[in-house]
C-alpha cells in the first residue's frame, strides 16, 4: 500500500514562476551601467559581484528580477547567480532600510560594550536582528569584525565607521537617522543612503563634493604599530586605570596630551560600558581633546 504526498505531510506546491523583467527604461539604464562594469574584466563572469551591487542600488536589495538581469547580461544561469547572491551577507535578499546599522559583536567589541549596544538598540527600535523599522529608515544587524578593534565598540552605518560608541550614543545615532538629522561618521566619507552606497560599491564614483577627499583612513591608534615598525618614536602615553589610581606608573615618563583633533581610541580613554560590565563601571579618564 502506498501513501500520497499529502498523506505524508509533504506539500509539493506550484513551481515558482520566472522573475518579472525590469521595465524597459530601467533595463536600458542598467544595461548601460552593466556594459561599463563588464568591460573592466577579461572574463565577464568576474563582473558578477559588482553587478549584484548595481541591481541592489536599484531596489535596495537583490531581487529575483535583479538576479535574472545579472544572469542575462553575463550569460549565466539564475542558479549560478543565486548561489553567489546568497553566499555573501552584503547582498540583501529582502527589502531593507535606508540605513544599515551594524553593531560589531565580535570578541573585543562585545566585551567593550557591543553586546549591550546591540541589545539596547533592539529594544529601542523594536526590531530584531536583520529587521527594519516600520518607517523603512533603519535595518539593524550584528556584524562580524570590521578591523576597527582599536576603537571598540564600533557601529557601522552603510559601512561607514562610528567609533567608541556607548549605549546612549548609539541610541542618539539611530534617532538622528530616523528624523533626518545630519550624521557624520567618525572616519570616512559623508554618509549616504544604502542604495547610493551600493552604487559606489558597484564601482561608480562618488560624485558628492568632498566625499572622496574625506577618505577612510585608519585613526592614530591603528597606526602606532606601523610607526614603531618604521623606527619612529612617539611620546609615551600614561593612561590611568579605571579606578583612577596610578598603579605604579613611572613618574619620569612623558605624558602625551592629545590635540583637540586627535581621535582617541576607547583603549586610550575607556568609554562608559557599564551596561556590559556592571561590576566595573567605566568613565572616560579624560574628555577627548583635554
Amino acid at each position: 500500500m502506498t501513501t500520497s504526498s499529502s498523506e505524508r505531510g509533504v506539500s509539493l506546491g506550484m513551481p515558482q514562476l520566472p522573475a518579472p523583467a525590469y521595465p524597459d527604461d530601467v533595463r536600458a539604464r542598467l544595461e548601460t551601467d552593466a556594459r561599463e562594469i563588464i568591460a573592466r574584466y577579461p572574463d565577464s563572469r568576474s563582473a558578477l559581484l559588482p553587478l549584484l551591487h548595481l541591481v541592489q542600488s536599484e531596489e535596495g536589495h537583490v531581487t529575483r528580477t535583479g538576479m535574472r538581469f545579472c544572469a542575462d547580461v553575463l550569460g549565466l544561469t539564475t542558479a549560478e547567480v543565486t548561489a553567489v547572491a546568497t553566499f555573501y551577507t552584503m547582498y540583501r535578499r529582502r527589502p531593507s532600510g535606508d540605513y544599515q546599522v551594524g553593531v560589531c559583536t565580535n570578541t573585543l567589541c562585545a566585551v567593550m560594550g557591543g553586546d549591550a549596544i546591540f541589545e539596547a538598540l533592539q529594544d529601542h527600535l523594536g526590531v530584531g536582528n536583520g529587521e527594519t523599522t516600520d518607517d523603512g529608515k533603519v535595518t539593524l544587524e550584528h556584524i562580524e569584525c570590521n578591523a576597527a578593534c582599536d576603537f571598540a565598540p564600533v557601529v557601522m552605518v552603510n559601512w561607514e565607521f562610528f567609533d567608541n560608541q556607548t549605549v546612549q550614543s548609539a541610541k542618539s545615532l539611530v534617532d538622528d537617522l530616523r528624523t533626518g538629522r545630519t550624521v557624520s561618521p567618525t572616519r570616512g566619507a559623508p554618509l549616504c543612503t544604502f542604495k547610493e552606497t551600493a552604487r559606489i560599491l558597484a564601482g561608480f564614483p562618488d560624485e558628492r563634493e568632498g566625499a572622496v577627499d574625506a577618505g577612510g583612513s585608519a585613526g592614530p591608534a591603528s597606526l602606532v604599530g606601523l610607526r614603531l615598525a618604521k623606527g619612529e618614536t612617539t611620546p609615551a602615553r600614561v593612561v590611568h586605570p579605571r579606578d583612577g589610581g596610578p598603579h605604579g606608573a613611572p613618574q619620569d615618563r612623558a605624558v602625551h596630551d592629545p590635540s583637540p583633533t586627535e581621535h582617541l581610541s576607547s583603549h586610550d580613554a575607556p568609554q562608559d560600558t557599564s551596561a556590559s560590565d556592571p561590576a566595573h563601571p567605566a568613565g572616560p579618564t579624560a574628555e577627548e581633546g583635554e
